[in-house]
């Protein structure tokens, strides 16, 4: 895939546990010639976990990127007039952030960023992460399913037997998937077997 001369805005909520999968698929957009514009939310910016320090994502960011972070509304409002990108993914998209954008919600940066791009009819990616996503947010996703321009990375059950409702999508078909929407098509099979636990 060739990226050149194309802006993708990356995105990341604060499912935590997924961001060692997703920095990877930041650095292809780069490796592969594109100007990767990093968004956060308010938590990647603020929380250490167990899976590294807001410090150190923030750096692992800027460093593939080349890019200042954009953390903040008033920094992502103008995503929209400038017509800024020509893709943008919210990977991971937690459950939380995937609920707000279903019903029109911009509470966050990267909610903004997500606002901007629908107004410009451009195409928005969402790779879900949640634990819910077969409990209440599935009325979301459905919801999102159906709206013009919104595409998912394909996803599944990532432990079924211990956690029934949660989705995860596959964070490596993140960039297929979004060369793919620049083209107003959905990768298929967007419904797969991530992962089959006994």
């Amino acid at each position: 895939m060739d990226w050149n001369g194309k802006t993708v805005g990356y995105a990341l909520t604060g499912s935590h546990c997924t961001l060692d999968e997703v920095m990877p698929q930041i650095k292809r957009f780069k490796d592969s010639g594109a100007n990767v514009i990093p968004i956060v939310s308010g938590t990647i910016m603020t929380t250490d976990t167990r899976f590294g320090t807001s410090e150190n994502w923030q750096k692992q960011l800027k460093d593939i990127t080349g890019n200042d972070i954009i953390s903040t509304i008033v920094e992502a409002e103008p995503i929209g007039p400038s017509k800024l990108l020509d893709v943008l993914v919210i990977a991971p998209c937690t459950g939380n952030s995937t609920s707000k954008l279903a019903n029109a919600m911009t509470d966050s940066p990267v909610l903004m960023a997500a606002k901007a791009q629908m107004r410009n009819c451009r195409p928005l990616v969402l790779a879900i992460s949640t634990n819910d996503g077969l409990g209440l947010n599935a009325a979301n996703i459905a919801k999102l399913l159906i709206t013009k321009n919104v595409y998912f990375v394909p996803f599944g059950q990532d432990n079924p037997h211990q956690k029934p409702n949660s989705l995860v999508s596959r964070m490596d078909l993140i960039p297929e998937t979004c060369y793919a929407a620049l083209e107003g098509k959905q990768l298929q099979p967007m419904l797969i077997e991530r992962f089959h636990s006994a």
